[in-house]
């Protein structure tokens, strides 16, 4: 197995940009526990995200969330955060003191090819009205503020991904499809 130390290797990026999906192939690679957080808060309050968001608001929700990541006690797991995270400076700040962050990066057009469908129902944390493009051009400059890897995910596979990953963290080693 590669060693990470006692870090926690954290995921972050817009909706779309397949944190979940390299999150866990990343943490199957590595023999880790994965944890997304937005499932942690969908089974902490019973219902989906975008049920909380529409039944109790916004606001409700961020406070939701930033409690379920400043909850988060553990170590060598790889974590998949919501796009959203950014927004909580404290919750950041704990990510960074339990691991290292690292950004999957994609461009705008991508991110809109992957999310266009179901994009009303898939808890996405924004005002009323509020596009993509301002959701994407708001949070960019804070994955920017807080990654410690970035990881530009245009054209890749999770393969590729999760390749660039272990070589940014010095751990090399060639992964597999599987």
């Amino acid at each position: 197995m590669k060693c990470i130390g006692d870090e926690n290797l954290t995921l972050i990026g817009m909706p779309g940009a397949g944190k979940s999906v390299v999150g866990k192939r990343l943490a199957h690679f590595l023999s880790l526990p994965f944890l997304d957080t937005d499932q942690l808060i969908e089974e902490r309050w019973g219902c989906f995200l975008q049920e909380i968001i529409d039944s109790e608001g916004l606001e409700a929700f961020r406070i939701k969330e930033e409690e379920t990541i400043l909850s988060l006690n553990v170590v060598r797991h790889v974590i998949s955060t919501g796009g959203s995270v950014v927004y909580y400076p404290p919750a950041m700040a704990h990510l960074q003191d339990l691991g290292r962050i690292i950004w999957i990066d994609l461009p705008l057009e991508e991110i809109e090819r992957r999310v266009v469908k179901g994009m009303e129902n898939r808890g996405l944390v924004r005002t009323p009205g509020q596009s993509l493009v301002d959701l994407y051009r708001e949070r960019r400059p804070l994955y920017e503020r807080y990654a410690q890897i970035r990881v530009d995910g245009l054209g890749k596979s999770d393969q590729q991904i999760i390749q660039e990953i272990l070589e940014c963290l010095h751990l090399g080693g060639a992964t597999h499809d599987g």
